[in-house]
């Protein structure tokens, strides 16, 4: 199967995460940011809710980055490692604080499909309202002098997004590295991840250099279009024919995977995803990415692997925080072996990871 980890006994985890997780404050009722009285405490972080979800569902994860040391790096640790997730080679900096940001809750009426973009910055309904507190953070002064290759090399997969190269000089200098294909380099995920505010002063078009130096990507439509103007999955992969798998995320629609075949062409696989009552449009994407990369790990076909991404999606778009509890393995392997017809009769409502043994009547509401 295309992109499958590399499998070596010297790698000692599944999945390593490399990148910035910041403490988020959520406001404790609907509203601007400016009107809210008060703010409830959790973590974000597009890499690190990667490796906690992976965690979650059973595979050893690591996490990889630099934090202040200060009372909320003491929190993201805790909590990352809590979630199962191994943070011994997360670094404490003396000198520069741990990010922060606040968000509005970012409730809407309406459904919308699981496998979208982040939500954070787009979609369908009402957008959030997110301020960042990142600039001269302590993941921003990660580099390849200060991260040993051999630590990002230690899983079977490094996981990456265009988050980090954003953040600084010595980060994108770090993702270059990393993503420059060498003999020994562990398969190497990429979610580019695209955000505007990261990107004002231009240099979208580095992640695209980013992304051609990975064997599995992940990349929104609608965000493809804004970095690079590109419409259309056969043109994002045209623009992209180097990694070995190409996940176009479509939003409410599903997403399409471009998986090269041995002999040449690629393999094409739509997997729609299904209706989703959402409460907080946030960690959507980066759900979708563990979903997938743990069906990766597992050995499933192109199709399981997106189904299982859909599902961790929609875990995450029916909680208020960045981190849904994902369904147990049983249970999302009932629904993505469900046929096409029941599969695109799922309604996911808060609650639904809780269900027992699965059949479409009980995942139908």
């Amino acid at each position: 199967m295309s992109a499958a980890p590399r499998a070596d006994d010297a790698r000692d985890v599944d999945v390593v995460c490399l990148g910035e997780s910041m403490v988020t404050f959520v406001p404790s009722r609907p509203g601007r940011l400016a009107d809210v009285p008060a703010f409830s405490r959790g973590i974000g972080g597009a890499e690190s809710n990667v490796a906690c979800s992976l965690a979650r569902v059973g595979h050893t994860a690591r996490w990889i980055s630099r934090v202040g040391a200060d009372g909320f790096g003491d929190h993201l640790v805790a909590e990352i490692a809590a979630a199962g997730v191994d943070v011994s080679y997360v670094r404490r900096d003396p000198d520069r604080p741990t990010g922060v940001y606040f968000r509005t809750a970012g409730e809407r009426a309406v459904d919308d499909g699981g496998g979208g973009g982040d939500g954070d910055e787009g979609g369908d309904g009402e957008l959030s309202e997110v301020v960042y507190y990142r600039a001269g953070s302590a993941a921003a002064a990660m580099s390849p002098d200060l991260v040993p290759r051999e630590q990002a090399w230690s899983g079977r997969v490094l996981h990456l997004t265009g988050i980090t190269a954003a953040l600084s000089d010595g980060c994108r200098a770090l993702l270059r590295e990393l993503t420059t294909r060498a003999p020994g380099r562990p398969l190497v995920s990429f979610d580019v991840n695209y955000r505007t505010a990261l990107w004002r002063g231009g240099g979208a078009g580095r992640l695209l250099d980013l992304a051609r130096g990975c064997d599995l990507v992940f990349v929104g439509e609608d965000e493809a279009g804004a970095a690079w103007g590109l419409r259309g999955a056969a043109a994002i992969r045209a623009a992209l024919p180097e990694p070995e798998v190409l996940v176009v995320k479509q939003g409410s629609a599903g997403a399409t995977a471009y998986a090269r075949r041995p002999g040449g062409g690629d393999e094409v696989t739509c997997e729609p995803a299904p209706r989703v009552e959402v409460v907080a449009a946030v960690g959507a994407g980066d759900a979708f990415a563990a979903g997938f990369l743990s069906g990766s790990l597992r050995g499933l076909t192109v199709a399981e692997r997106l189904r299982h991404g859909h599902l961790m999606a929609a875990a995450a778009l029916t909680v208020p925080g960045d981190l849904g509890a994902p369904p147990a393995r049983e249970h999302a392997d009932g629904l993505v072996a469900l046929d096409a017809g029941a599969w695109g009769t799922l309604r996911l409502a808060p609650g639904w990871t809780d269900a027992g043994p699965v059949s479409a009547e009980v995942a139908t509401p």
